[in-house]
């Protein structure tokens, strides 16, 4: 492998290149139509059952070289369990330095990393400096809690000392215009904070000098899910509630425009890294309207039911875990769980029972009134709506096709495709010599 080479993968989370081509004809977007123009981009493939699209399966794939019939892993999280080489310990073992801010379900593996700073969602190590670190305790929980919005103190604390070093200072008046207007756009939080990536992504390159380093950002594929009605280059038939996005206002534009700075930015702070772009997934509008819902307090609604329970660790809005005793007091909490449903019998969770431990999905599609009543054996409950809050309509889904774009090499979606997989081999080949 060339020492001096420098590869960077910009992992844009769900990323519809589509929308983003029919922006940049609308005279958006200069930076990714001038990318893209020159280095084209092709298509990758992934799994074929739809409960198999998931971006914490994927990006394990991307990161592994391995299918998911391989690597095995299914839940967010669980990679923490699973013993496979990741693209970091791969390179790594050839001497190369490496890092990564934010990879979606990948674990760190190696204290000797440049810098490591997981996902907010994946317990495992991190490698950063104590400032970062605090930083990313006040991620961990502004993430966790985005759906209620309550952000504690001691969080906003820790994200604004963090920010004050790691911010740029050419981006400064980016994050205040973003602060000031969160309240009529709440989906500017998730921009900032992979704005706030971003630059502790350069920061990160430009102080350790790594070989390999992956940046993953997600405030696109989070704001497509809940925000696709409203693109001006949607054409479909739905429509979000005036309540929900006022009218003529464009989420995904936003962010679109936050993703096409922060390409220009990396391309003119890195000049000599060679830069390739990965999406795992893509979106596309869903065909109906579907509700997600978080329960307020996850202990006291399982405390309240008498499920058996050890811990509960909130996930990404609707999921959780719930952790227990034994295998057989597992059993018992998911039979109680799978059997909660509405008046009409609509089921609320779905629950994968892994022994002894639970992944549950609060999956209820339909709106939640304050006469929601929900029932659980011969008992009927009240209350619902103050159990729960509201997170999104959903507005996209996933489609298994991603894509790919390189500044070391051209490509064509019309005629180029290939499995998410060989991302690795990719990487491997960029840095090794002709």
């Amino acid at each position: 492998m060339v020492a001096d080479k420098q590869v960077l993968l910009i992992e844009f989370n769900e990323l519809n290149f589509e929308a983003l081509q029919a922006y940049a004809a609308r005279g958006e977007l200069p930076h990714f139509a001038d990318f893209l123009g020159r280095v084209g981009y092709a298509e990758t493939s992934s799994e074929a059952r739809y409960e198999e699209l998931e971006p914490w399966i994927q990006w394990v794939t991307a990161h592994t070289g391995l299918p998911l019939a391989q690597h095995g892993v299914f839940r967010l999280g669980d990679i923490v369990d699973a013993d496979i080489p990741q693209i970091w310990e791969q390179l790594a073992e050839q001497g190369l330095r490496v890092g990564a801010i934010s990879p979606m379900n990948a674990k760190c593996r190696r204290r000797d990393m440049a810098f490591f700073v997981p996902d907010p969602w994946t317990r495992t190590d991190i490698v950063a400096s104590p400032l970062v670190r605090r930083m990313f305790d006040g991620i961990v929980q502004a993430v966790g809690d985005n759906a209620t919005s309550r952000v504690s103190p001691r969080s906003l604390l820790n994200l604004a000392v963090g920010a004050a070093v790691t911010a740029r200072p050419r981006n400064y008046r980016r994050y205040v215009a973003l602060v000031a207007a969160a309240r009529r756009r709440p989906w500017n939080k998730a921009i900032f904070l992979d704005l706030l990536l971003a630059d502790l992504f350069t920061s990160e390159v430009r102080r350790h000098r790594p070989h390999f380093a992956s940046l993953f950002l997600n405030a696109a594929a989070h704001i497509q899910h809940h925000y696709m009605f409203s693109s001006a280059v949607y054409a479909g038939p739905m429509r979000n509630p005036s309540w929900y996005v006022a009218a003529g206002v464009d989420p995904l534009l936003d962010v679109y425009r936050a993703y096409d700075h922060i390409l220009g930015d990396l391309l003119a702070s890195l000049p000599r890294a060679r830069l390739m772009l990965a999406t795992g997934l893509h979106q596309d509008p869903h065909p109906t309207l579907t509700y997600y819902w978080r329960l307020r307090d996850h202990a006291a609604f399982l405390t309240g039911l008498a499920v058996p329970f050890t811990a509960v660790e909130p996930l990404m809005s609707r999921d959780f875990v719930v952790r227990c005793a034994d295998s057989a007091s597992a059993a018992v909490a998911a039979t109680m769980l799978s059997a909660i449903t509405d008046d009409g019998g609509v089921a609320l969770f779905e629950v994968d029972n892994r022994g002894n431990d639970l992944f549950v999905m609060l999956t209820y599609p339909h709106e939640i009134r304050r006469d929601t009543r929900y029932r659980f054996g011969d008992r009927l409950f009240d209350g619902l709506y103050d159990t729960v809050t509201f997170v999104a309509i959903k507005n996209g889904q996933h489609n298994g096709t991603g894509y790919f774009a390189d500044s070391g090499q051209l490509h064509s979606p019309e005629r180029d495709r290939f499995p998410l997989s060989e991302i690795p081999a990719r990487i491997i080949r960029a840095l090794t010599p002709a």
